[in-house]
């Protein structure tokens, strides 16, 4: 799947990723690759201007940490930034709900007038 078709929700994903804990930048778009059955392979440059992009806006906090003697910038939630994605998993409720009574069954075509 490409990045682009992630358009919107990829903040969120980052935001559900890390909520099991905090990780380096690599071991988020591995798991984004696992928990996605391998179908989200999204590169180093969709991935980090993402994370610094909900820093910036105080959802994610990220520290310096040595990982097998090599430095990696780890990223946790902060408070907002489970706020913001629950707030993410409601919005996302309703709109998967509303696109799957146009998508997600064969509909019953109109009735034709008599």
């Amino acid at each position: 799947m490409k990045a682009q078709a992630l358009h919107g929700h990829l903040d969120a994903l980052l935001l559900a990723v890390l909520e099991g804990g905090a990780q380096h930048g690599y071991a988020i778009i591995e798991a984004l690759k696992e928990r996605s059955g391998g179908t989200l392979t999204l590169p180093t440059g969709t991935i980090y201007p993402a994370l610094r992009r909900l820093e910036r806006a105080g959802y994610v906090e990220s520290s310096w940490s040595t990982v097998n003697g090599r430095e990696r910038r780890t990223y946790q939630l902060t408070d907002a930034g489970h706020r913001a994605l629950s707030s993410e998993r409601s919005s996302w409720q309703e709109f998967s709900s509303t696109v799957g009574r146009f998508l997600g069954a064969t509909a019953t075509p109109p009735a034709t007038p008599a």
